[in-house]
């Protein structure tokens, strides 16, 4: 075990003892995550699980440290484990290759671990871990980069805002360079592994393959020689380049074999829609064997047989550039360029082939040009700066200093003095649709032989004791958008828990029917404790003593006017000359009052499609910001919040647990 000297000079005795017993899991091994492993290991931690269903790809090696040639393919998180271990030998590290999402890491796993690390790159696993540490009552410190800049939060139930507090976009218009090689779910993931992978192996600049110069040096022999197949399968693309057969040698290795060998790994595929296999003669059949580019539309999604067709007339003209390139130069390469009509045909017909193989929506050419070239760098020392400061706010969560955590912002500024600005820890959003929830714990005994109507009885068995939820007699059972049970549909009540799908893992969210402000309950299915007697309850809830004090909400103009909009100024609250006083902080803000009193979010767009994009983009930032500082500047005015109307997507309500503009739907 590492020394904690100097953690404890730092942090003192007490905080040092403390990271050493703690147990710790890191959720995501990329980019963040190996610069936060290694620092965790270097630090006196000594308990430490980390989560990633990824495996290494090449593009991960300029950023990601913790991983080098010969472990491409291999798992992100168990590579980087065995690396920290390695660092620190007395360390107890684990790992599990799995999504964070999968039902068996539920509420009694995550209450397992003292503090929660979160290393993502997308928005719906960190609302899932969000959602978890809020339900298990474990502290969680957050993170993100994009680029140059970088942010660090600290997230705990009942004392600071969660994940959720403030509104998100609902769909990111810039990524950071994070290829999905084995599982991708969405159209940015094929484009990423178009451009940065395919046509980066087959066009782009070589690199020394390392593979043959390794040995047996405890490495798997299976592994060296399936990696040795690829780098020689590859070997002989680049040979064929120039000749008949050069596109379907291509479009069969990555369309054909590859995909076949994902299938292959049948436990990858357990929660998931597997892919399908694409052949080369089928399609070729299917297509004129006299194709014209200028007969793609570049504003429509291509169909199957289009990007075909797109794919073998682009991969042909990209080689006999290459191939040109190369009899000056033995070392000439291809760079991709969004403005390059050829290198975009070929990344947008293979991102939409490898879209139909994984069952994913086809863009348009348009649409993949915006997506490839607004694609942001991930920044190795913005990772690791970022991991820093993560290690410093988890060591004072872990040593009970919640009062000197922070928000630190990480900035990139010329006319900026400083880099890192830090800002206190925001109290809960009074009105988030996420934290102010009371979260408990459901154990079952038999989810097959319990019912839901069961489950609405144990609830309602509470009534008038000291454990009252005040739910009334009204209630309502939702599992996300679906809508599981209210006073006029009953439909379920006798149905199974394992029938409707609630199995440990699993939430549903209880509130009352009549729109009070009544904290609604949300229920984590989790499996009995071991220690639970044989004959025991059926269903047993747990964790009254953790749910935390919540505020009263506050009053609203629409409370207070028994309307929507703002009324006079003699009307609201009471207060003469509030009204005016909140037009006032508005107009500051650069925004208007329209005549129904509603906040008017303007639109600079110039109905430039080129810039459509970035315009929708820049103005749903600036609208949520500007929204925000109208509530702060409201609340520290002592006037009534007023409501705010714009652009969809500019400012997220939440109803229940179903968002604005979300489809709820009946279980069947």
């Amino acid at each position: 075990m590492r020394d904690t000297k100097q953690l404890a000079r730092l942090f003192g005795e007490k905080t040092a003892s403390t990271i050493s017993t703690a147990r710790i899991l890191v959720v995501g091994a990329g980019g963040i995550g190996c610069e936060l492993l290694k620092n965790l290991s270097m630090s006196g931690f000594g308990h430490i699980k980390a989560v990633d269903l990824d495996t290494i790809d090449l593009s991960n090696l300029n950023r990601q440290f913790l991983f080098q040639r010969v472990h491409i393919k291999k798992p992100k998180a168990q590579v980087a484990t065995q690396a920290i271990q390695r660092f620190n030998p007395g360390l107890d590290a684990s790992f599990e290759q799995a999504n964070i999402k999968q039902p068996e890491f539920d509420v009694d796993w995550f209450s397992q671990f003292d503090l929660v690390l979160n290393a993502l790159d997308n928005l719906d696993a960190r609302r899932h871990v969000n959602s978890m540490c809020l339900a298990a009552h474990v502290p969680l410190v957050e993170s993100g980069t994009a680029g140059y800049l970088g942010q660090v939060t600290v997230i705990s139930g009942g004392m600071t805002e969660c994940f959720e507090c403030q509104p998100k976009p609902a769909e990111r218009k810039t990524y950071p360079v994070c290829t999905i090689r084995s599982t991708p779910t969405a159209p940015i993931h094929c484009i990423v592994w178009a451009k940065d992978y395919l046509f980066a192996q087959i066009f782009g600049e070589k690199v020394p393959d390392e593979l043959d110069a390794k040995g047996d040096e405890g490495e798997d022999l299976e592994e060296l020689r399936q990696l040795r197949e690829e780098s020689w399968a590859l070997a002989k693309l680049t040979a064929a380049m120039g000749s008949d057969e050069f596109a379907k040698l291509v479009f069969q290795k990555v369309f054909d074999s590859d995909v076949a060998r994902l299938l292959s790994m049948r436990d990858m595929w357990k929660h998931r829609q597997p892919p399908r296999v694409l052949h080369f003669d089928q399609l070729h059949s299917a297509v004129d064997s006299v194709f014209d580019p200028a007969s793609i539309d570049d504003h429509a999604p291509m169909s199957l047989e289009q990007s075909f067709a797109l794919f073998k007339h682009s991969a042909d003209k990209l080689a006999q550039r290459h191939e040109l390139q190369k009899n000056s130069d033995a070392d000439a390469f291809l760079a991709f360029d969004k403005d390059d009509d050829d290198t975009l045909r070929f990344v947008a017909a293979a991102a939409n082939l490898r879209s139909y193989a994984f069952g994913i929506d086809p863009k348009s050419i348009f649409s993949i040009k915006a997506m490839a070239g607004n694609i942001i760098p991930a920044i190795a020392t913005t990772n690791a700066i970022v991991a820093g400061m993560m290690v410093v706010q988890g060591a004072l969560v872990l040593g009970g200093r919640m009062p000197e955590c922070h928000t630190a912002y990480l900035s990139y500024s010329s006319k900026r003095p400083r880099s890192i600005v830090k800002d206190a820890l925001a109290p809960p959003n009074a009105r988030c649709a996420v934290c102010r929830r009371r979260y408990l714990t459901l154990r079952v005994a038999e989810c097959s032989k319990t019912t839901l109507g069961d489950v609405v009885d144990c609830v309602g068995a509470l009534a008038g004791t000291d454990r009252d939820l005040n739910l009334g007699d009204e209630i309502s059972v939702v599992e996300g958008s679906r809508i599981l049970y209210d006073y006029d549909y009953d439909d379920n009540l006798s149905r199974s828990l394992k029938d409707l799908g609630l199995v440990p893992g699993k939430m549903v969210t209880l509130s009352r029917d009549d729109d009070s402000d009544t904290v609604p309950v949300v229920l984590s299915f989790a499996k009995p404790r071991q220690d639970a007697v044989d004959g025991g309850d059926l269903l047993v809830i747990e964790g009254f003593e953790l749910i935390p004090e919540f505020a009263p909400l506050p009053a609203t103009a629409m409370d207070q006017s028994g309307g929507g909009k703002v009324q006079d100024e003699s009307s609201v609250s009471g207060n003469p000359g509030a009204a005016t006083g909140a037009t006032e902080v508005i107009e500051e803000a650069g925004l208007s009052v329209g005549d129904d009193g509603a906040i008017l979010l303007e639109d600079d767009d110039d109905d430039d499609d080129d810039n459509d994009n970035d315009n929708d983009n820049d103005n749903g930032a600036a609208s949520t910001a500007g929204v925000q500082r109208i509530s702060d500047e409201l609340a520290k005015r002592n006037i009534d919040e007023v409501s705010a109307s714009g652009p969809p997507g500019a400012k997220r309500r939440a109803t229940g647990d179903s968002e604005v503009g979300e489809s709820v739907e009946l279980a069947d």
